[in-house]
């Protein structure tokens, strides 16, 4: 007697491989960005501010944080990197634009629109989670 083995009918399990580099780093950078967003938002609360929203998005772009203190809304850009000067050099000039074309967006339904008092600030992360906030960031050169 012969026995016959049918290839067609054995389950086949698929074999779990490790995510690409790319793909695990992007995950590390995501959740970086995360909790650098959440040590802002700590910062800006700890001095009086009151969150309003975090990843805010519009057809401009993402904001990542607004805040609000009296009648002034602040816009904030967090940016981390191993070391403050390292996350103050990934702010570009078309980030900027872009936040501000959002800001303008944000306060387009407000009451006062586009007369509201707005701000724009660069929170700076490092790798231990120093923070660094620079007022009025895209009004300096």
């Amino acid at each position: 007697m012969q026995l016959r083995f049918d290839f067609d009918r054995v389950p086949v399990t698929p074999v779990a491989t490790p995510a690409p580099l790319r793909v695990r780093r992007g995950a590390k950078a995501y959740q970086s960005g995360l909790m650098a967003e959440d040590g802002v938002a700590r910062h800006y609360s700890d001095r009086g501010y009151a969150l309003l929203a975090k990843r805010w998005r519009g057809k401009a772009g993402e904001i990542d944080l607004i805040c609000r203190k009296g009648d002034c809304y602040v816009f904030v850009e967090v940016k981390s990197s191993s070391c403050l000067d390292r996350a103050a050099e990934r702010i570009t000039r078309r980030q900027m634009d872009r936040i501000c074309l959002a800001a303008c967006e944000f306060c387009g339904d407000l009451p006062s629109q586009l007369l509201t008092e707005m701000r724009f600030d660069a929170a700076l992360v490092d790798q231990v989670g120093r923070v660094k906030v620079i007022e009025n960031a895209f009004g300096e050169n």
